[in-house]
């Protein structure tokens, strides 16, 4: 029996090896600088980038110049470039005080690179990790950019980073309707691509704007190659990748990374997202909720300094666990049944959903994060989960071929 135990025991060690071996062995596009640094050579660069830009334990900036890189400009998308700006805040240009480098934020009064910007730059270089969220900004970003560099006539390389939430595809396919930079194209709310994916997607599906469709033909045309991916080694949409960096303020661990598909629709209405809390996405409520709910309190602190219901004792649900718990329950799909359950003991049901001054729920925010002003009307309906979930189905089984076209990862 003791030999049985000690052989089990044994399995499982081993079974735990591997699983971290897997985990551990993944080298990130950025990593492999063998790939794209000869590109360089000669050139006047210009990087996209932010605090998940990492090469190991080093920034890929630094690592760009380290390698003698004629580093010209960064660009910062939302939350800058050092990733401590609340969501939403508009960040100014300024020079980094470490490199001296001038950054261009591309998040506030503009979102892509000015022909000015971009006149000093003969390659430019998108690093972000994303998580694989359609109203995460990130990939409106990576659309922007590409937009400009071919239109410029620049060549781009996209680093690739594994996308946490890249083994399932579900949500609503977007209307382009309700087109906006929390969404711009007609993708479901998890699209199941990575970064590099996604950009070779927006090329092949014809979905830049026509200057930049044209720019890029031209490229081509001219022996150029306007777009190359460094993808991932060693990794599959099955690899759990723990983040090491966390992507943005309010995304501070896996399990707000997890659930973040799932609660970001909370920002749509009344109710506290977790903002202001050392758990956001994890938990979220309101004062007017049942008060045998789970209780808690968004406060003023970085990355969150004016959240929703700041200081207000608020009452509702908490999804705090451990990573592996969360991605457990969550198992490949939205949740939709607390935001229903939300509604449905919300008091007010006029001023759940948060409308513009006009007073049009068509243009509301919580209708740009579902992509359609459908699931407003479904929930205010009393539409179960399933029928919900029904409606998905005919965009999301046409997404997925588009999708397969592109995939870089088993």
């Amino acid at each position: 029996m003791k030999k049985f135990i000690f052989f089990v025991v044994l399995a499982s060690i081993q079974f735990i090896s591997i699983e971290l071996l897997a985990q551990n062995n993944v080298v990130t596009g950025a990593a492999k600088t063998s790939a794209y640094m000869n590109l360089l050579k000669g050139k006047r660069v210009g990087v996209f980038a932010n605090q998940t830009s990492t090469v190991g334990n080093q920034h890929l900036i630094d690592v760009l110049m380290s390698n003698g890189v004629n580093l010209k400009k960064i660009f910062g998308p939302e939350h800058g470039f050092r990733g401590a700006a609340d969501a939403g805040e508009k960040v100014g240009n300024y020079v980094d005080e470490k490199t001296g480098v001038p950054v261009i934020s591309l998040y506030g009064s503009k979102h892509k690179p000015s022909k000015e910007d971009l006149d000093d730059v003969d390659v430019l270089i998108f690093d972000i990790q994303d998580v694989g969220v359609r109203f995460y900004t990130f990939i409106s970003s990576l659309q922007e950019f590409m937009e400009a560099a071919f239109l410029h006539q620049k060549s781009l390389i996209v680093l690739d980073r594994p996308n946490p939430n890249a083994d399932y595809v579900d949500g609503p396919v977007l209307d382009t309707a309700f087109k906006s930079f929390v969404g711009m194209q007609p993708v479901p709310v998890v699209y199941g691509m990575t970064i590099g994916e996604y950009a070779t997607m927006l090329v092949g599906e014809n979905w830049l704007n026509k200057d930049a469709s044209l720019g890029y033909e031209k490229m081509k045309a001219n022996g150029m190659v306007p777009l190359k991916v460094i993808p991932c080694s060693n990794y599959t949409r099955s690899t759990v990748v723990p983040l090491r960096v966390k992507p943005s303020p309010n995304l501070p661990d896996m399990t707000s990374v997890y659930w973040y598909p799932s609660t970001c629709f909370f920002e749509g209405t009344v109710l506290s997202e977790g903002r202001g809390t050392a758990t956001p996405f994890q938990v979220f409520g309101h004062p007017q909720l049942p008060t045998n709910l789970y209780a808690f309190t968004p406060k003023s602190m970085p990355g969150a300094t004016n959240p929703k219901l700041k200081d207000q004792l608020c009452y509702g649900w908490s999804l705090v666990s451990t990573p592996e718990e969360a991605r457990k329950k969550i198992n490949g799909k939205i949740h939709l049944e607390y935001l229903l359950e939300a509604y449905k003991l919300f008091p007010d049901k006029n001023s759940f959903f948060i409308l513009p001054t006009s007073g049009n729920s068509r243009g509301a925010f919580f209708n740009k994060l579902a992509g359609n002003d459908q699931l407003m009307k479904q929930i205010q309906q009393g539409m179960d989960i399933q029928a919900i979930r029904k409606s998905w189905e005919p965009g999301l089984t046409a997404f997925k071929q588009i999708r397969q076209k592109y995939l870089l990862y088993q």
